[in-house]
């Protein structure tokens, strides 16, 4: 049954499972944004448990998963752990039968996360994945810059994420092994390509260079996915660059689309940056003009979209980010990792497509 829509329903209740970097800076503002209710948060950490009481007044705080799926009341438990924890808990979670939402990507491997969305079939339980830079304003540019043909027929694409990070943090992402969730590939990697895939459509091959100069898994990666539209796109994104290059970059018929900002690392790009409301620039040799004019990131128009689509007929069609999509990103990760052992250009192969689909 849907949760009830009538005018001055109380907030959904939420659960959210961990309080580092995901939970703290980028779920909980969006979920407080979207008017939902944070009513438990699950952290372990006694120096997060006095974040949560500060910042989150009201909030009942437990020390795990289990703990939280015991908190009476739930609408939704979201995910905001380490990635190799992603699939257990997420089946945990489906287990109890409580909607959930799992921060990017949703497992660590295509498999592990079909195993999940199987899970949440068939059991009934809505699941979503917290694909944030969906809401970017770069996003929305991009898909004006393609669907009003500024630069005619695209040929091909651009995607990157650098930062200048040459003593690396010491958290789980540089200090674990790829196997075990860590590495940029399934951090940054997980957003360009499926950036790439609402773009372009899905990836049929691809060919991949991984690098590890200053972490455990890699710290830069280098990505060419060939889309089922016949556009190629060059997904990469790097630690390691003390001079970032452009965010963005589309090469097309009659011109070229370029955003310089990094979101918030400096660009080498810099020049590019518009602060008039609009995106990048449409650039023709020595001729450059602004690009399209956009809204601003809104993040938790994610939640809000999370929260009608739990008051729906069907809050497995109604959710703003569909599993499945994670899943073929996570076959193209997969991919690129056998491109990387192999030198060689790769099927993608996504769980749950019948070959050629």
């Amino acid at each position: 049954m849907p949760l009830s829509s009538l005018p001055g329903d109380p907030a959904l209740r939420v659960g959210l499972a961990g309080y580092g970097t995901g939970g703290r800076q980028f779920h909980a503002p969006a979920l407080r944004g979207a008017g939902l209710e944070v009513a438990a948060v699950a952290t372990s950490s006694a120096e997060r448990a006095e974040q949560v009481r500060a910042e989150l007044p009201g909030a009942l705080v437990v020390p795990d998963l289990e703990a939280l799926l015991g908190v009476d009341d739930l609408d939704l438990i979201v995910l905001a752990t380490p990635t190799g924890l992603h699939a257990e808990q997420a089946e945990r979670v489906v287990e109890a039968g409580v909607a959930v939402v799992v921060d990017k990507p949703l497992a660590r491997t295509a498999s592990e996360a079909q195993h999940v969305v199987d899970a949440a079939a068939h059991r009934g339980v809505p699941l979503s994945v917290f694909q944030n830079r969906r809401y970017d304003p770069e996003l929305a540019a991009l898909t004006a810059v393609r669907d009003e043909g500024l630069i005619g027929q695209i040929r091909r694409a651009e995607y990157r994420w650098d930062r200048w990070r040459p003593e690396p943090k010491q958290r789980w992402r540089e200090t674990q092994t790829a196997d075990e969730g860590a590495g940029l590939l399934l951090d940054l990697g997980a957003h360009l390509i499926d950036q790439a895939v609402i773009l372009h459509g899905e990836v049929e091959s691809v060919y991949a260079e991984l690098s590890a100069h200053t972490v455990v898994a890699e710290d830069d990666f280098f990505v060419a996915c060939r889309h089922t539209s016949g556009i190629v796109s060059h997904v990469m994104a790097t630690s390691v660059n003390g001079a970032p290059g452009p965010r963005a970059r589309l090469m097309g018929s009659t011109g070229a689309y370029v955003i310089g900002r990094q979101f918030d690392e400096v660009s080498a790009f810099a020049d590019f940056e518009s602060a008039d409301g609009t995106v990048g620039w449409v650039v023709r040799g020595e001729v450059r003009e602004p690009g399209p004019a956009v809204g601003p990131s809104d993040q938790a128009a994610f939640y809000r979209s999370v929260a009608a689509a739990l008051r729906s007929d069907d809050p497995q069609a109604a959710m703003p980010v569909d599993p499945r999509d994670a899943v073929h990103v996570l076959a193209v990760i997969d991919a690129a990792r056998t491109s990387q052992q192999a030198r060689r250009v790769v099927e993608v192969l996504t769980p749950g497509e019948a070959p050629g689909s």
